[in-house]
């Protein structure tokens, strides 16, 4: 075939592995953690019924699910990050926590809630 090359270009069904290596390679594993904290966050809001489109994707089930993860990913990496990263994603995790209760037909018990495990009961 004329003026194409035998190499077909990267699509996203065949995605560049090693150029995707070296990218993440370069990342500091602080960064990595808040970036997977913070789409925890985006996504368990949106479970929440908190978008704008609220009740079209509210799935409290789901909601519990990406709360209790943030919980346990931000107790694991407490030493790990410092606190201008930790601070404000631990208060992202309390508003999330209050949110989930509220929204509850029936609120579980202090301590019982997403992510109350590795919290504590989360009030008001």
């Amino acid at each position: 075939m004329c003026g194409m090359s035998e190499t077909p270009p990267e699509s996203s069904a065949n995605p560049d592995f090693d150029a995707m290596t070296r990218d993440i390679a370069e990342v500091p594993a602080v960064e990595v953690i808040v970036t997977v904290a913070v789409n925890l966050m985006s996504a368990a809001a949106v479970k929440l019924g908190l978008t704008e489109e609220g009740e079209d994707h509210k799935d409290l089930d789901e909601a519990r699910k990406l709360v209790h993860a943030l919980a346990g990913l931000l107790d694991a990496t407490a030493t790990e990050i410092s606190s201008f990263h930790a601070a404000p994603l631990r208060d992202g995790l309390k508003s999330l926590q209050l949110a989930f209760r509220e929204a509850s037909l029936v609120p579980d018990e202090p301590g019982q809630g997403p992510g109350e495990k590795y919290t504590g009961a989360v009030y008001g």
